[in-house]
């Protein structure tokens, strides 16, 4: 069915109102008239209008009045003005207030009708324009997470779902995959979009430090704690707190957790003072929480109290269709000046490939490929072996000591050569490495996170 324009006409006048209907009566328009501006704003507030031709002089409201309302609509609606000779000079004050045309009494009918055509195409294709941008970002993504996948449609609909609630959420998934984009798509939807957003990464911090950052510190609670300090969970106060990599929290802390999460308290490192927190909690972790939960190195009563609702965040590599949409998304963020471009077998390639670092690793490799060949089109030779499935050349994956070797050098050297063969994923290494990815952080040293998400 196609779209009826809609035209409001506003005069003061009835005989001059009366003679603008009669130019449109045959016109396919929806045409609407109003008695002077208080009438029209009441048409306005109630409806939207492609279209409106109004009088300038009028008592009470004005014409400009008309076109100061008519910007606040949604696409603004276009406004003509229609003057008397004397009020030229208020005419282009409306055309700088947002009208888009003017005449002059006496009105030429035919010349009014050809300009409210002109227009109404004009409005035909931003609706249709507008129409289009709400149906892709509804098909491709949601507050900046892309995707087509079934697998992230299903993430989307449990983002809007849970966005209005104050439920504590939590967010599962492989490092890389975006689980921080996920937490940040739940607050901007939520009643608290307005208030702060405070992430957390648990991981990348000691445990003292830790307890420090989430609940604050008070003058002299330890050495070198010359002032007293807010807590993230204080700063969060009436919007989100985000606690990336929830798993790694030592059992010491869980406990405080767990306490803010019941009663919504918290007392600051070194403090006396209770405070409260009605900030909502959002975690996310990589790790399996019911089976540290099972090994002792989870507290049953957190996790149950954290995963109130859950949210699984698929690999890249369960996502059929979205490596290309990824792709080309990065192609247009990333290339500087002229986009580069990307031959059909690194496509092909990209498919192929298993994507152990997920869209962080995706989003790597077309950044290096922007910076690589700017305005060229890469293909398959500016790819690393990894990507392509090639064996790196004379790398049989042995860890190369020498005799007289430290075994602190040995271990750098075996943390080194792993992080490298799983394209620097932290988790992965760990896992391989048989430690705690907290261990593995530790032995990098501080100022070496990496922020996964």
């Amino acid at each position: 069915m196609k779209h009826r324009q809609s035209l409001l006409l506003v005069d003061d006048n009835q005989d001059n109102l009366d003679s603008l209907v009669l130019a449109f009566s045959r016109s396919d328009y929806d045409v609407v008239t109003a008695l002077g501006g208080e009438a029209a704003l009441e048409h306005m507030a109630e409806r939207w209008f492609d279209a409106i031709v109004t009088d300038l002089k009028m008592p009470r409201v004005d014409g400009l009045e008309i076109v100061r309302n008519a910007r606040q609509l949604t696409p603004p609606a276009s406004v003509i003005m229609i003057t008397a000779h004397g009020s030229i000079p208020t005419a282009v004050e409306a055309l700088r207030d947002g009208a888009v045309d003017y005449l002059t009494k006496p009105v030429d009918l035919h010349e009014l009708r050809r300009r409210v055509g002109l227009i109404m195409e004009k409005q035909l294709l931003l609706r249709e324009n507008l129409f289009l941008q709400d149906a892709l970002s509804s098909r491709y993504g949601l507050e900046n997470m892309i995707g087509e996948s079934k697998a992230m449609r299903v993430v989307f609909d449990q983002v809007r779902r849970v966005a209005e609630s104050k439920a504590t959420v939590l967010i599962q998934g492989e490092s890389g995959v975006g689980k921080e984009l996920v937490a940040r798509a739940i607050h901007n939807l939520s009643p608290a979009s307005r208030q702060p957003f405070v992430p957390v990464h648990c991981a990348a911090l000691a445990e003292n430090l830790l307890e420090s950052e989430l609940f604050g510190h008070a003058r002299g609670a330890y050495t070198g704690a010359e002032s007293a300090r807010a807590g993230r969970f204080e700063m969060a106060a009436g919007g989100t707190i985000f606690l990336d990599e929830v798993g790694e929290i030592p059992l010491s802390l869980q406990v405080k957790l767990l306490r803010v999460l019941e009663n919504r308290e918290f007392q600051p490192v070194g403090g006396v003072q209770t405070l409260h927190s009605d900030a909502r909690v959002l975690t996310a972790t990589n790790r399996d929480l019911e089976t540290a939960v099972r090994e002792g190195a989870f507290r049953d009563d957190l996790f149950y109290r954290l995963s109130v609702v859950t949210i699984r965040v698929p690999p890249l590599r369960e996502r059929e269709g979205d490596i290309a949409l990824l792709t080309h998304t990065f192609l247009k963020e990333l290339s500087a000046g002229e986009r580069t471009r990307l031959s059909r077998d690194v496509f092909e390639c990209f498919e192929r490939y298993h994507w152990p670092g997920n869209v962080r690793e995706l989003r790597n490799v077309i950044e290096r490929l922007c910076v690589m060949k700017p305005g060229a089109i890469a293909t398959v030779d500016d790819l690393s072996d990894a990507v392509v499935g090639r064996a790196p050349a004379e790398d049989d994956g042995a860890v190369r000591i020498r005799v007289g070797m430290k075994l602190e050098d040995m271990e750098q050297t075996m943390i080194d050569e792993t992080l490298r063969a799983v394209g620097g994923n932290r988790t992965a290494a760990a896992k391989i490495l048989g430690v705690s990815r907290r261990t593995l952080q530790r032995k990098l040293g501080p100022g070496d996170e990496d922020g996964e998400a």
